[in-house]
């Protein structure tokens, strides 16, 4: 119950007990009980049945008490004869009587009005309690709702900010790169500056002469050397990164003393221009090239360049091309009979690599696969003017199990694949016509070769790797004798 509503029920209740307290109490203080009333004569009266005494003139009589319809007290009085003496006891006690319930009776009414006063003040309180409620109420889900649409927000930031958190993973791990870097940097420069220290008694362009003349004397001596037995392979020189996956680049070995032009073939197929670098320097520093456009694509990455005029395959056939790098004309066409073209037989990694040409100490060769041998490897050594084959040697090495296949002194090494761990596993010799099997390591630093060749100026070995330009050094097994020193 509220508290207006609890306020009502005691104002009623007192009510009720005041009026209880008259049809009960009144009675007595006269003389009377609350069943019946004795008269003088001896008669009864019923207060139920309302009938009056038989003898009513000798006294005053109070007969009944009851409440109206508003709850209201109200007594019935019966009066004696005017002849009786004004001054008698019960008549003055019944004065009194009266006015003590005239007294009550408004009481009574001043607090029935109040308790209407108070009743309407209830009601307005208890409406305008009710209007407080509704708002209390309507502002709580205002409030709710305020809430949650805050929340939502809060909520949709942070799932805005949540992918930020493995950015600033990286941000951590590269601060701390940065700080080895930094730290390496440090070392790096304490020991170019001891190192400055201990040599800077020598003269930079001395320095520099007796390089040169060491370099000299190194390529003098590799002149001399005979043709020797691969032994072992250096690890890679990484000299550029760029172009496409599949390429091929290389040097010419009969250029005149002191150009060193630098060609570059980026592609497998459909592919027609032909970059030349002037050097080496310009080839890793610069893009200043010189661009060939040769009359048709070429396959594959078996290209060659040997003395001024590049060698390629023909694209979609078993042609041999020789192209005049000075002139830009085609100088000799030929097909290699019963060559596979077209990815037909290519090396493991595919690429149209049917047909490779390659040279060496002893001029241009060509490697392939027929299918009168079987799909296994063939080797042609060809006149570099005509393209005419002046000897060929069938092996029994699958093609398309060859990683990739190079020729150093007349010697052809094939690689067991093209990627991963990467080894020179087979070695035919064409002088003797016999093979071994070896185990020369090498390492695959990314991971896809596309192109490997060797170019006997160099003793180097140029292979595409996954996009990388890079340089082997090899190792030959010779005897040499000491006058030729």
């Amino acid at each position: 119950m509220s508290v207006p509503l609890l306020k009502i029920g005691v104002v009623l209740s007192t009510m009720a007990m005041i009026t209880n307290w008259m049809s009960q109490t009144l009675p007595s203080l006269v003389g009377l009980n609350t069943t019946k009333l004795t008269a003088a004569s001896g008669g009864t009266l019923d207060r139920s049945t309302g009938v009056l005494p038989t003898n009513p003139e000798e006294s005053w009589q109070v007969y009944s008490s009851a409440q109206d319809s508003e709850g209201r007290c109200i007594c019935t009085v019966v009066a004696p004869q005017q002849t009786m003496c004004s001054r008698d006891a019960r008549t003055k006690q019944l004065r009194q009587l009266l006015e003590k319930v005239q007294n009550m009776s408004q009481s009574i009414e001043v607090l029935d009005r109040r308790t209407q006063r108070d009743l309407q003040y209830v009601e307005k309180m208890e409406n305008q309690m009710r209007g407080l409620e509704t708002k209390f109420k309507q502002v709580e889900e205002s409030h709710k709702q305020h809430l949650a649409r805050q929340f939502k927000a809060i909520k949709a930031k942070m799932e805005e900010l949540r992918p930020l958190i493995p950015v600033l993973e990286e941000y951590k791990a590269d601060a701390k790169l940065v700080l080895q870097f930094k730290e390496e940097v440090q070392n790096l420069t304490a020991v170019l500056n001891e190192l400055q220290e201990e040599i800077g008694a020598y003269d930079y362009e001395d320095l520099q002469s007796r390089v040169s003349n060491l370099e000299e004397r190194l390529r003098a001596c590799m002149q001399k050397l005979a043709c020797g037995k691969l032994t072992a392979i250096s690890d890679p020189i990484t000299v550029k990164t760029s172009g496409s996956r599949f390429g091929s680049w290389m040097t010419d070995p009969l250029a005149p003393e002191g150009e060193n032009k630098v060609f570059y073939m980026d592609s497998y197929h459909n592919n027609r221009f032909v970059r030349e670098y002037k050097s080496m320097s310009d080839f890793m520093n610069t893009d200043n090239f010189t661009s060939h456009r040769l009359p048709h694509p070429w396959s594959g990455t078996g290209q060659v360049v040997y003395n001024g005029s590049i060698y390629f395959n023909k694209y979609q056939s078993h042609i041999i091309i020789k192209f005049d790098l000075k002139t830009e004309t085609i100088l000799r066409t030929r097909s290699l009979d019963y060559a596979g073209y077209n990815n037909v037989y290519h090396y493991a990694w595919g690429g149209h690599s049917d047909i490779d040409l390659m040279v060496d100490e002893n001029g241009l060769w060509a490697v392939y696969a027929t299918n009168q041998n079987a799909g296994n490897i063939v080797i042609s050594k060809l006149d570099p003017n005509t393209l005419q084959s002046i000897q060929t040697w069938n092996t029994s090495y699958p093609k398309r199990s060859a990683g990739e296949g190079f020729i150093i002194c007349g010697t052809l090494y094939v690689t067991n694949g093209y990627s991963g761990g990467t080894k020179v596993t087979y070695a035919y010799q064409t002088n003797t016509s016999t093979y071994e099997y070896i185990d020369i390591p090498f390492l695959n630093k990314y991971s896809h070769i596309s192109m490997l060749d060797y170019n006997p100026k160099d003793r180097a070995l140029y292979a595409w790797n996954n996009g990388h330009q890079i340089l082997y050094n090899v190792t030959l097994f010779h005897v040499v004798r000491s006058d030729e020193l």
